[in-house]
């Protein structure tokens, strides 16, 4: 299934989700108050807020359950177990938005039993009915989308096999056009197809109704094939080429346009840029807060550090930011002033691998330092890097240039991201992960990126900072 269909398909199955979520909560309510036991009474706007916390904590739980993103791609039993253990997953999700919206709910365990049940059977039927439905339906209002195959050899059947594997997805595979190699059998189909010649185009094109035409070629053969695109495009159909001719393993890739000039762009970093936006907005509102809220505490570590050793309380290093960008990182000093030029003196206490210096009980930290690194106190300063702009609250974190420059080149890939105060590393092990898998976890969260993830780490950090574990 083509992403972006997969993309509106998953926002109706959540606006359906929603709304299933406020029948099963609605229904459980009226179950739960027409039983012969305490009575349950709820004003107007309390029932409202309660109904839009429920239809939260359903689409939330599908989120994290992992339904949304596996509903179009696994088989029956798993969209059905992924439904049951969202469904699972809502009703303590449903408890805790109403402990967060200070609701003096008198929400039961039959209550929440009741909507679970309710939830579970609403979501179980609709998938049900859905898949043994939508594809009629599709077909009955003329939603289905006709597409052709050109292509040779294994590129071309392996392509007509993803298109036909999508018919219950609104796809329909009306013929395998090939050129060049010579395609074998077409085997693994729905049905049997004869594998057509280019030169049938111009008059399957006629007489056909074709929605779209796939291409699966080498880069050399397109240049033979402009004059099919361009009767494509003057039968006003639509044309896709699949770009797996391109040697980016990690990159994501998009059209866009400078100009007038058509540009296909691989991007190695996310590329989402509402999201982006999303997570900029919240790191300046965070930030702020932070250091509004702060104020007073910092002012006092401050004291504190310039009291008990000589020296700035605020340590000033160059660090690199995204894409190698330098900037000056903000920190409480935790070290004696000067501790840079001792490095080489206690070079051989130095714990880990690769490029990265590290210490246990290091001899440069000051009493007072111990204890900020040790509970992440003496990031605070970094809030203000945030709310500039050279930090996030999530990313990989800022590397030293000298750092940087040892790198090999496959651990340079994690400067693609802003870095953060916090990422994967921090809730992993923090001081005790080595390089390597330090590196390859920044990585990991590139690859993976969404404000969901930002939002698991951040909650995972906080007991991590709390509890001062892992931190030299």
């Amino acid at each position: 299934m083509f992403q972006r269909r997969q993309q509106r398909a998953v926002l109706l199955l959540a606006t359906v989700d929603t709304i299933l979520a406020v029948i099963a909560f609605a229904g459980a309510f009226w179950t739960r108050a027409a039983l012969p036991m305490r009575e349950l009474h709820l004003d107007p706007a309390a029932r409202i807020l309660v109904l839009v916390a429920s239809a939260v904590a359903v689409v939330a739980a599908g989120r994290v359950a992992g339904v949304y993103s596996s509903l179009y791609a696994g088989d029956r039993p798993q969209v059905l177990g992924g439904t049951l253990k969202q469904a699972l997953l809502a009703a303590p999700a449903l408890l805790a938005f109403l402990y967060l919206l200070n609701l003096e709910v008198p929400v039961s365990r039959l209550l929440l039993a009741l909507f679970f049940a309710y939830l579970a059977i609403l979501q179980v039927a609709q998938r049900l009915l859905a898949e043994g439905f939508l594809p009629e339906v599709r077909r009955a209002l003329g939603a289905v989308t006709s597409v052709v195959v050109v292509g040779e050899g294994d590129r071309a059947l392996a392509l007509a096999r993803a298109v036909d594997d999508s018919d219950r997805h609104g796809l329909e595979l009306l013929a395998v056009v090939g050129c060049g190699d010579e395609i074998g059998p077409v085997a693994g189909l729905s049905r049997d197809y004869r594998v057509r010649t280019v030169g049938e185009m111009p008059a399957m094109l006629e007489s056909e109704a074709i929605d779209e035409v796939l291409f699966a070629v080498s880069s050399s053969r397109l240049r033979s094939l402009e004059g099919v695109f361009v009767l494509c495009d003057e039968h006003g159909i639509k044309t896709r080429v699949a770009a797996d001719f391109f040697p980016h393993v990690h990159s994501r890739m998009h059209f866009d346009r400078l100009g007038g000039r058509p540009m296909l762009t691989f991007s190695i970093a996310p590329a989402d840029h509402l999201q982006l936006l999303v997570k900029r907005c919240l790191d300046v509102l965070g930030a702020g807060a932070c250091l509004l809220l702060l104020s007073v505490p910092m002012a006092l570590v401050a004291v504190l550090v310039k009291a008990t050793s000589p020296g700035p309380a605020i340590f000033r290093q160059p660090r690199c930011g995204l894409n190698g960008r330098l900037f000056t990182c903000y920190k409480f000093r935790s070290m004696v002033e000067g501790a840079d030029s001792l490095r080489e003196e206690i070079r051989h206490l130095n714990e880990k691998d690769g490029p990265a210096f590290k210490v246990r009980n290091d001899p440069r930290l000051t009493p007072i330092g111990r204890f900020l690194r040790r509970f992440s106190i003496d990031e605070w300063p970094q809030f203000w890097n945030i709310l500039r702009g050279e930090m996030s609250f999530v990313g990989p974190r800022p590397a030293i240039p000298s750092e940087v420059g040892q790198y090999e080149t496959w651990q340079r890939r994690r400067l693609r991201m802003r870095p953060g105060l916090t990422c994967l590393w921090a809730i992993r092990g923090r001081d005790q992960v080595d390089f390597d898998s330090w590196m390859q976890m920044d990585l990991e969260y590139i690859d993976n990126w969404s404000l969901l993830l930002d939002l698991r780490i951040l909650v995972l950090t906080v007991p991590v900072v709390v509890a001062g574990s892992g931190a030299n």
